[in-house]
């Protein structure tokens, strides 16, 4: 008879007779084991003394036991990592607050004729050209930067659209395009904006951004 079986299966059926509100509880690790060795004791007491029980018999089920206590214990040390993890992540968030950050995103806020911006090149460029675009998609100013190598590039925009004229404060779109020779490079737009606040939903944390909405905590790129 195997007994880490029985114990299970005490443990089920002592569950199955207390109220509903317990009856769907699994036994814990502990009272598993606390069966586990009752039920041991009394099949050794009672033995047939003719025929013993095998030693390996009673080392398969000790380890068996062992395993079950030792997952359990495995399992609150990775809760307890967890929880520590996710506070030390929540206070470096919290740090955050009032800080400007490089997330990814093509949003450019322009205020008082201003405005910064950065794209992500995956490798060295011949030439990167960013294009500013209104809400309505038409296309504002366009800026060559030149060679530029792999990495996080800035730029600023001085507001002034192709035409030389002063472009509204307001809200722009940012697109890249970057050559190598005839081949095209890999390039993402970033924005700029202050940490307003940080919350903690299902998906993880996340901060909120000035002019470009909630962003998960991993999206960001640079603290400024």
């Amino acid at each position: 008879m195997s007994t880490i079986t029985d114990a299970l299966s005490a443990a089920n059926s002592a569950g199955a007779t207390t109220t509903n509100s317990s009856s769907t509880a699994a036994a814990s690790a502990a009272d598993i084991e606390d069966r586990f060795l009752k039920l041991l004791v009394t099949q050794m007491q009672n033995q047939d003394p003719l025929n013993p029980m095998d030693n390996s018999q009673i080392t398969t089920q000790l380890a068996q036991i062992s395993t079950v206590s030792g997952i359990d214990k495995l399992n609150n040390t990775m809760n307890a990592l967890s929880s520590s993890f996710i506070a030390g992540q929540s206070v470096q968030a919290a740090s955050m607050i009032g800080h400007n950050v490089l997330v990814n995103g093509s949003n450019l806020t322009l205020a008082n004729g201003a405005a910064a911006g950065a794209i992500n090149v995956a490798s060295a460029a011949d030439k990167v050209v960013v294009t500013i675009s209104g809400a309505a998609g038409n296309i504002v100013r366009q800026m060559d930067l030149g060679a530029r190598s792999a990495g996080l590039v800035g730029f600023g925009w001085d507001g002034r659209t192709d035409a030389g004229d002063a472009a509204p404060d307001g809200n722009y779109t940012v697109s890249v395009q970057a050559m190598s020779g005839a081949k095209q490079v890999t390039a993402n737009p970033l924005s700029i904006g202050q940490v307003m606040g940080v919350s903690l939903g299902g998906s993880g944390l996340s901060v909120t951004v000035n002019g470009v909405g909630e962003v998960k905590l991993t999206d960001v790129q640079r603290i400024m």
